[in-house]
Order: structure tokens, then sequence, then C-alpha cells
């Protein structure tokens, strides 16, 4: 499995290059939208027709639940401080390069969501 934590990958995210807080309300609303867009869209084309339609709606489906972790720690990391203490002491540029590839994961059925609970276990 790929090394990808999920939590600091979904901190580096909303941080960026700045550390905007309007980029920290983007990247939340990001998640949101992919975890309820995903889901719906999969579910509506797996409902409406063929076996090709059907298999892109299951796999919508299944990329959209990749987004209810990076929604879970968007929402703790969006309290006061919180992503400012998950980020210290963390070089934030070599962070994004190293997670700005690996963002790529979150379309492999499953795979964010399964790391997520394993790495949640093991904190």
């Amino acid at each position: 499995m790929p090394h990808l934590d999920v939590r600091r990958l979904a901190a580096v995210d909303m941080y960026g290059s700045v550390g905007s807080p309007v980029r920290r309300w983007v990247i939340l609303a990001e998640f949101v939208v992919g975890v309820v867009g995903c889901v719906a869209l999969g579910l509506w084309a797996a409902h409406g027709g063929g076996p090709v339609r059907t298999a892109l709606g299951v796999y919508l489906a299944l990329v959209g639940l990749n987004y209810v972790p990076l929604a879970l720690h968007a929402v703790t990391l969006s309290r006061r401080g919180a992503l400012a203490r998950e980020l210290a002491g963390v070089d934030v540029p070599a962070e994004l390069r190293h997670y700005t590839p690996r963002q790529l994961w979150i379309f492999v059925p499953l795979l964010p969501l399964v790391l997520a609970v394993r790495q949640a276990r093991g904190r």
C-alpha cells in the first residue's frame, strides 16, 4: 500500500502554499461536495442503465466514499488553531511536493478510506 497519511494530506491541502483562511473553507467545501456529489452522481448513474454506466456509477460512488475521511479531517482541522498545531514544525513546501502527486490515490476506490481507518486505529 502507498504511504499516504490521509490527515496530513487534508492538512497540507487546506494550508496550500500560503495558508490562506479562504483556502481552508474552499478545500473543506471541495471535500464535502466530493462526498455528496460523487456518491449522488454515482448512484444516479448506476441506477440508470447498462453495464458500462452501472460500472461507472459504482466507481464514482466508491471514489466519493474516499472523500469522507478527508471531509471529517477538514472539519476537525477547521477549528481554531487545529491546522497550525497539525503542521507545527512541518516543512510545508516539502509536504506539498510529497502529497500533490499522491492526491491521485483518491481515485483508487476505497483506498484512502481504508488507509484512514487503519491510521485512526493506530493513533
